[in-house]
């Protein structure tokens, strides 16, 4: 029966990430970390959603560990796409502590902006070409670093950055704060 039941909870697991926004529910480690299955941790993992602020490293259970700057605003260039009066960029550091090689491109970073999602800007003017040597990958022990922005609007608004190893793993880290 639990084969049955994996696919139930990471389905309300994904539910519950997409649903939460800062302060909400984090989705960090799969449905254990959020109570799922327990009544009784749910409001205590509502109260300390997990969620990191900039700056903070994170080590997923695989052994990458990753860390997101704080946003710089900054004006895109007229050639970067989409179009946007104003965006954050990011750096983020990805550091493979496990045993076996990463494929950086298969991290996914996605973000929302006061609850909406974000759209990410390309300005190769600017050297914002989304993740470089795709093809490439981390041995263990190594680090790189990557640059991605996303479009925000011009005033200042709450920011959500999700970040996931790999798309088709469970585990997320969410970095919160004004961008």
């Amino acid at each position: 029966m639990a084969p049955a039941r994996t696919p139930k909870l990471l389905l309300t697991a994904c539910l519950l990430f997409s649903a939460a926004a800062c302060g909400g529910v984090n989705a960090r480690e799969g449905s254990a970390a959020m109570g799922v299955g327990n009544p009784a941790a749910q409001p205590a993992a509502a109260q300390a959603s997990g969620d990191l602020q900039f700056g903070a490293n994170h080590r997923f259970a695989s052994g990458i560990t990753v860390s997101l700057s704080a946003p710089q605003s900054f004006q895109p260039s007229p050639a970067a796409y989409p179009r946007s009066a104003r965006a954050a960029a990011f750096y983020i550091q990805v550091t493979n502590n496990g045993t076996d090689p990463y494929r950086v491109s298969g991290m996914s970073v996605t973000a929302t902006v006061a609850g909406k999602p974000a759209k990410q800007v390309v300005d190769a003017t600017q050297g914002l070409g989304g993740v470089s040597d795709a093809g490439k990958d981390l041995m263990p022990g190594r680090s790189t670093q990557l640059t991605l922005a996303f479009a925000v609007p011009a005033e200042s608004a709450r920011m959500a950055v999700q970040v996931r190893p790999s798309t088709g793993e469970p585990a997320v880290v969410t970095y919160c704060g004004d961008a």
